[in-house]
């Protein structure tokens, strides 16, 4: 139990600082070679902060734990959602862009809906992931192609060739590593206490691999530009409900467990609507102290239910 718990913890700090390097130094790196910043934008940048829940979900489903891969999607956009907007919007006002509400929040309740659509079929095979992963890219092409419109260019910072090498093969390495420590950790704690791998990936993992959207958010609000807040949110739940739930369904089919139909996907589509509801009417377009309150409340209230509805592994 101890060295579980140190792979854990260890695990998502590592995963966390090692995706950032990662991403830092792709970026780069593909920029040294030519590749445009539009382009770098749908790839490199558009994972970046989903790096953690891709890697470990990957890594969870190649081990044959597809049940914490899932609960690490889920559960990371129902906390980013709830405690990630939710703490941010205690601290600082968040400002709601109109395009906001007209495009990205209902693509984001959209692509929900699709998920729950494809859950309802009781099973995430070889056909819900391909699917998945067919419409990510033009997601991502549509999301970056109107951020280039909005006359916003990808910041990338220009670093020397060899150590864009070294951070991009180093942070690979290093997040392949510690997603094999935290996956590894989390299934022998699960199995310490007798619960199932989806409910330490919907509450122990998909927290500590939220932390870069929260980092990210937090840094922004300190920079005055909270409207960039919720984009941040919106575009790591759309690749997590797209890519990193797609991944995991083409390399490990899984059956969902009955506790996924009946409580983490109303939540994660409840969320999501009460997101639009709040962006939509708040007031003089910014989401205030009292809103975060309410989703912080609300990810309690989350919590509480998954509690209430552990059932132990025998």
């Amino acid at each position: 139990m101890f060295w579980a718990t140190v792979a854990v913890v260890g695990g998502i700090t590592l995963t966390v600082l090692s995706a950032d390097k990662f991403v830092e130094g792709a970026a780069s790196l593909a920029s040294r070679l030519g590749m445009s910043h539009f382009l770098i934008g749908l790839t490199i940048i558009s994972i970046g902060t989903s790096a953690p829940e891709l890697f470990v979900s990957t890594v969870a489903a190649l081990n044959g734990s597809p049940g914490l891969a899932l609960g690490n999607a889920l559960g990371s956009n129902i906390a980013n959602i709830a405690l990630v907007l939710g703490a941010t919007a205690c601290i600082f006002p968040l400002i709601v862009s109109r395009p906001l509400v007209r495009r990205e929040i209902p693509l984001l309740l959209l692509i929900t809906l699709f998920l729950c659509a494809l859950a309802y079929r009781g099973i995430f095979d070889l056909f819900a992931g391909i699917l998945l992963l067919t419409v990510l890219p033009t997601v991502l092409f549509y999301l970056t192609k109107k951020e280039l419109a909005s006359g916003e260019e990808t910041e990338i910072h220009s670093l020397p060739i060899g150590f864009s090498i070294v951070l991009t093969m180093g942070g690979l390495i290093i997040l392949l590593g510690s997603s094999e420590a935290l996956v590894w950790g989390a299934v022998e704690i699960a199995r310490f206490f007798g619960v199932s791998e989806l409910v330490i990936g919907l509450t122990i993992i998909a927290i500590g691999t939220s932390v870069p959207e929260l980092a990210a958010s937090v840094a922004a609000a300190l920079k005055n530009k909270t409207d960039i807040v919720l984009g941040t949110i919106i575009g790591s739940n759309i690749f997590n409900s797209l890519g990193v739930i797609g991944i995991a369904s083409t390399i490990s089919p899984f059956v969902i467990e009955r506790q996924v139909l009946q409580r983490d996907l109303p939540w994660t589509l409840g969320l999501t609507l009460v997101l639009y509801l709040l962006a939509r009417f708040s007031v003089r377009g910014t989401l205030t102290c009292s809103y975060g309150i309410l989703l912080l409340l609300l990810y309690v209230s989350y919590l509480y239910h998954i509690v209430a509805t552990i059932v132990p592994n025998q």
